[in-house]
């Protein structure tokens, strides 16, 4: 029987790597394809006036203006109106003495830099096989999914599960469940966050949530881990199937995965199915409430807007659609890897 241990070693940086090359595309297409800097050395404008200037969907200007504001070349007015900052005044603005824009237009036609211009316009994910109406990490009724296909769906999982074996052990610490006897995992692929929860919680019992593909993934390693008699595998759509009831509800790193909207409807779904005095979870990566970083999650946003139909999202943004639905969120607890916890009980 495996077990289930937090990591000698913070391994947060080599995400930071891995995912910096979004940095360079971003910039690049603000410099080269949407002449970002230029607009804005003409006048300051709203995150809707960027929308129109630029033909982008609100997701997408949010993603591109997140990471600019991170980088320090974005910030906003008393109006709310973004600008330029010294930085990029001086050095990202077409015909000024010292702009180096030029040079970052050598990469404008890179591979990585043209699909994401194609992401920021068309405001979708990469496809599946060349395929725009699908997407590899999510799933959706009437969506070409990896998830539905039984060796993508597999190879995706096993991948996803790599960062959670380093984070779901330092999750089920920080939010002991010792007073809760059920917990449903809404999206829980693996079913390792469930696996550390039950490991942390003798008195358990959680049932993992996802797509039938996925879920032949989660039964070995609920075997593997010795588990599989206290863990549930239970297939549906988490957007159109009954949810099962529990005194804790588990979102971890799935919100990320969907648009505002989309959100919203599963928290309010999630909700519904708690128990009397029930609470939900939501443990993902957070934005500043300003929308203005940090670098890293910023960065983490477009990778997540470049393969899924959402972005990362800020606590504010969190706390108000958990508000919204009758719950009353605590502050956030980090975990590992940029990730934190905010645990919502029921208000009242």
């Amino acid at each position: 029987m495996q077990q289930l241990d937090s990591p000698a070693i913070d391994p947060t940086s080599i995400f930071e790597y891995f995912r910096g090359s979004y940095g360079t595309e971003l910039l690049t297409a603000a410099v080269a394809h949407f002449d970002l800097f230029g607009r804005l050395a003409q006048q300051p404008r709203t995150l809707v006036e960027l929308q129109t200037d630029l033909n982008l969907a609100e997701r997408s200007a949010i993603v591109l203006t997140t990471a600019l504001r991170a980088m320090g070349l974005l910030t906003k007015d008393s109006a709310g109106k973004f600008e330029l900052t010294p930085l990029a005044a001086e050095h990202l603005v077409r015909g000024t003495e010292f702009d180096v824009g030029s040079y970052l237009s050598l990469a404008a036609t890179s591979p990585g830099v043209i699909e994401m211009v194609e992401r920021l316009r068309t405001n979708r994910p990469a496809g599946l096989g060349g395929d725009e109406g699908g997407a590899a990490f999510i799933y959706r009724d009437g969506m070409k999914s990896a998830m539905e296909q039984t060796q993508l769906a597999e190879h995706f999982t096993l991948a996803l599960s790599g960062r959670a074996k380093n984070v779901a052990p330092v999750l089920a610490q920080q939010v002991p469940l010792n007073d809760a006897t059920t917990l449903l995992d809404v999206g829980g692929g693996t079913g390792i966050y469930s696996i550390a929860f039950l490991k942390a919680n003798p008195q358990l019992q959680a049932i993992v949530f996802d797509r039938p593909e996925v879920l032949k993934t989660a039964e070995r390693f609920a075997n593997d881990y010795g588990v599989a008699d206290r863990l549930q595998l239970q297939s549906g759509d988490m957007f159109a199937d009954p949810l099962p009831a529990a005194d804790v509800i588990l979102l971890s790193n799935i919100l990320h995965d969907w648009d505002v909207a989309e959100c919203q409807t599963l928290i309010q779904r999630s909700v519904k199915s708690l128990n009397p005095g029930g609470r939900l979870i939501i443990h993902d990566v957070l934005l500043n409430d300003e929308l203005d970083g940090p670098l890293p999650i910023a960065l983490y946003s477009a990778a997540l807007f470049s393969f899924t139909e959402g972005r990362a999202y800020s606590a504010k943004e969190y706390n108000t659609w958990l508000t919204e639905a009758g719950l009353r969120p605590q502050s956030p607890v980090p975990t590992l890897i940029h990730c934190h916890a905010i645990v919502a009980g029921q208000a009242g």
